[in-house]
């Protein structure tokens, strides 16, 4: 099955997560099918904490794939940032 979730990449103290679309059985950090997006939880200054590519994001749930609890609730904090701008 493919999921979209996030992968964590960063220094220590320091998070920083990709969004991607991967295989289900793959491991976190593992082989990708395409980079999504990311998100920032502690960004510094004018750092965006969230970027996500919408298009990307429905072509492959309208294909199945399905997202993690953190990216779905991430998703719909997004759209929301979007309808309001």
């Amino acid at each position: 099955m493919v999921t979209i979730r996030l992968t964590r990449r960063g220094a220590k103290k320091q998070p920083f997560y990709h969004v991607v679309v991967t295989d289900s059985r793959n491991r976190q950090g593992g082989a990708i099918l395409e980079q999504v997006g990311y998100f920032n939880p502690i960004p510094a200054g004018k750092d965006r904490a969230l970027e996500l590519n919408v298009e990307r994001i429905d072509y492959w749930l309208s294909k199945g794939a399905k997202p993690s609890e953190r990216v779905a609730s991430l998703v719909k904090k997004y759209r929301k940032q979007l309808s309001a701008a």
